[in-house]
């Protein structure tokens, strides 16, 4: 059995989330520096089997790319590079920061536990997962 594995892309930070095995529950991973993701992939899915990368596509309310996508692409032209033979797909990811910021109040985090925004990064993502999971 192989994982997804999800990430919302930042130009400071990305979170990492990942399903079980059986692609039924989607877990936040970890947050990793930008410039350091590549390295931890890399040594991630020498562990893991991964059957797929999730990459959030952030877009605009009227359904354009928003300005962040810029930052993307080349990074998805790297990913490609460095794992060719895992497919790599976009799931749109409006509003994921607004509903990780809002679990963590649902969730009972304080509020210095919610200006954390690694952890809003990794909460992104695993919403980013969830919704791909749902589509699926």
């Amino acid at each position: 059995m192989a994982r997804v594995i999800a990430l919302d892309y930042g130009k400071v930070r990305t979170g990492i989330a990942v399903t079980d095995e059986y692609k039924i529950i989607a877990s936040g991973l970890t947050t990793v520096t930008t410039k350091e993701l590549l390295v931890f992939l890399k040594e991630y899915i020498k562990k893991e089997k991964v059957e797929k990368i999730i990459v959030g596509e952030p877009k605009q309310m009227d359904n354009t790319p928003s300005e962040s996508e810029a930052l993307i692409l080349p990074f998805l032209d790297k990913l490609t590079a460095a794992f060719p033979l895992i497919p790599i797909e976009r799931q749109d990811e409006r509003f994921t920061s607004k509903m990780a910021f809002q679990s963590m109040i649902d969730g009972g985090l304080k509020k210095k536990q919610r200006q954390n925004k690694a952890l809003v990064d990794e909460i992104s993502a695993t919403l980013i997962l969830q919704a791909y999971l749902n589509r699926e």
